[in-house]
């Protein structure tokens, strides 16, 4: 992120810094917000739906949605904070909040935004050294997920998931394998930082402490040995060709009915769903025998933050508090951006949710005493799943051992957060 930045600074030294939102635009003298967002062709339908009725409501603002897909979004938002032009309203991943937070890039919106109907536990976690610089979209959580008729199908039956080891899972998911011939696999598995973390705590061990990653090299490897007997067992595929099926959702084994299990954010649910055209379930996420905790923990989706330098705070503040808190943006966005934590908006909108969003619904409902508190990255965590990523391949390929790949992994990852 420090070199793209640097590039970027270097590159636009000769350009001329203007905040967003002024200037003659056409917009017949209108104030003007620039919103940047990521995700998927349908998040862009649903934003600009919800975009058009923000404007429908504030005839005298108009806003701008500045899309662009996950692959290039941060390099693009790099470039544009770095030239002094960072949009009104961005939205910020977890991951990233401590970074743009820490760099002067984001406002404080504490008192200037409504958020007295959200959660307080959750919109907490829109904050950094004790300022409220981001609020949450919505809430997810990183369960387990089962397609009960292809379980059933296989001779397998959905588990009691208060007490599942992984133990259990492994021999489940191996059993699916074996009964369906190789046709269905017993379980997807994902690199996803997510699933250490859940893994760890199980352990009674915290990925992040002090600013740094706080994991022990035992818990690393045993982590990497899981995988590693998920493939041996056959009770998942290989990496090579979980490569192949990547991380988007419409590619999902869940999503193509080849796979009985998987792990995946909760607001993907409803897009697994519609992919597999079978109903799924929501499950804890097995345990380490004798843990004290699920590991398990609610985060935030993303989050909408202003711009630090926007000559439109006013604005841009009004609508991320339609966003959170109009229960006519509720009705278009729904779980697209994880459930709302608006209790008035969720209530309002429970009857359009779909089915599969109604059971993440409940599902959170019943874990939520079970679930480990938020916390924020620290600066510097934006690297940490691509790092993660890289040790994980280097044992799995068989290019480095576990003992050397854990030292590397936690010496870059340090490294990066100690930038």
């Amino acid at each position: 992120m420090k070199r793209i930045l640097a590039a970027t600074a270097v590159t636009l030294l000769a350009v001329s810094a203007t905040a967003c939102g002024g200037g003659d635009d056409g917009s017949g003298g209108n104030t003007k917000v620039v919103f940047s967002y990521w995700g998927s062709d349908s998040r862009q339908k649903l934003t600009e739906a919800a975009i058009a009725e923000f404007e429908k409501k504030n005839p005298a603002i108009d806003v701008e949605g500045d899309f662009s897909d996950w692959d290039s979004y941060y390099e693009k938002l790099a470039t544009k904070t770095a030239a002094g032009d960072a949009p009104d309203v961005m939205s910020i991943e977890i991951r990233g909040l401590a970074e743009y937070a820490g760099r002067g890039v984001l406002a404080d919106v504490a008192g200037k935004i409504d958020t007295a109907d959200l959660d307080q536990g959750v919109l907490k976690a829109g904050q950094v050294d004790g300022k409220q610089y981001a609020i949450p979209t919505g809430v997810n959580a990183f369960p387990m997920i089962v397609n009960e008729a292809t379980l059933k199908e296989h001779g397998g039956k959905v588990p009691d998931d208060e007490t599942w080891t992984w133990d259990d899972y492994i021999t489940m998911s191996q059993k699916v394998t074996e009964e369906s011939g190789g046709e269905v696999w017993g379980t997807e598995w994902n690199e996803n930082p997510a699933f250490l973390q859940i893994f760890a705590a199980q352990r009674g061990e915290q990925f992040y402490g002090g600013g740094k990653v706080t994991l022990s090299e035992q818990t690393i490897k045993d982590w990497w040995a899981l995988l590693r007997k998920i493939i041996d067992s056959k009770a998942g595929p290989g990496a090579a060709e979980m490569l192949e099926t990547g991380t988007k959702v419409d590619q999902a084994l869940l999503a193509t009915n080849k796979s009985a299990f998987g792990s995946w954010w909760s607001n993907q649910l409803d897009a697994l769903t519609k992919g597999s055209g079978q109903e799924l379930d929501l499950l804890r996420m097995p345990r380490t025998p004798g843990a004290a905790t699920s590991g398990m923990f609610l985060q935030p989706a993303m989050y909408y933050t202003v711009s630090a330098k926007t000559e439109q705070a006013a604005a841009a503040q009004k609508f991320v508090e339609f966003l959170v808190n109009d229960p006519d943006a509720g009705a278009i966005l729904l779980s697209d951006r994880g459930l709302p934590t608006n209790a008035k908006v969720v209530a309002a909108i429970k009857g359009k949710l779909s089915p599969a969003d109604q059971n993440v619904l409940a599902f959170m409902g019943s874990i939520k005493d079970d679930l480990s508190p938020i916390s924020v990255p620290p600066k510097g965590a934006m690297a940490m799943e691509d790092i993660l990523k890289r040790a994980t391949e280097s044992v799995l390929f068989g290019k480095a051992t576990p003992d050397d790949a854990a030292k590397t992994f936690l010496s870059e990852a340090n490294n990066a957060l100690s930038q």
